[in-house]
C-alpha cells in the first residue's frame, strides 16, 4: 500500500513537476493547472503558468480568487484530465506501472475532507 506521497513516492504528488496543458495553456504541475481552472481570469491563468511560484503557493493563492460558477460540477473532470496527462508522460507513466497492483492513497494530514475513489 502506498499511503503517503513523499520520499520514494513524492512523484505521485500533484506538486511534482510536469507539463500539463489546459485550454491551450501549459502549466508546470498538476496543481498549477488544476488551480488555474478555478477562475476565468486571464491574469490568474498567467500567474499559474509561472514555474517560479511553488505549487503550494498557487494553492494558497487560489483560496482568494473568485471561483467559476460551475467549479463544483467540473472540478473532478479537471483533475482527471490533469492526472491523465501526467501519467501518460514519462517518467510518471513507467513509475505508475511499476507500482503494480499496490493500493495508492494520498496520506492526508492537512484536513482535506474531499475524496474520490477511481
Amino acid at each position: 500500500m502506498i499511503w503517503k506521497f513523499d520520499k520514494e513516492y513524492k512523484w505521485l504528488s500533484n506538486f511534482a513537476p510536469c507539463t500539463i496543458v489546459l485550454n491551450g495553456i501549459a502549466y508546470p504541475s498538476v496543481e498549477h493547472a488544476y488551480m488555474s481552472a478555478k477562475s476565468d481570469d486571464v491574469r490568474w491563468y498567467l500567474k499559474c503558468t509561472d514555474e517560479n511560484i511553488k505549487p503550494g503557493a498557487i494553492k494558497k493563492m487560489s483560496r482568494k480568487i473568485l471561483l467559476v460558477s460551475n467549479w463544483d460540477s467540473i472540478k473532478i473532470e479537471v483533475m482527471l484530465e490533469c492526472l491523465n496527462q501526467k501519467f501518460n508522460q514519462e517518467p510518471y507513466k513507467t513509475l505508475l506501472i511499476e507500482t503494480g497492483d499496490a493500493y495508492i492513497q494520498e496520506g492526508n494530514f492537512w484536513g482535506d475532507t474531499f475524496g474520490v475513489s477511481i
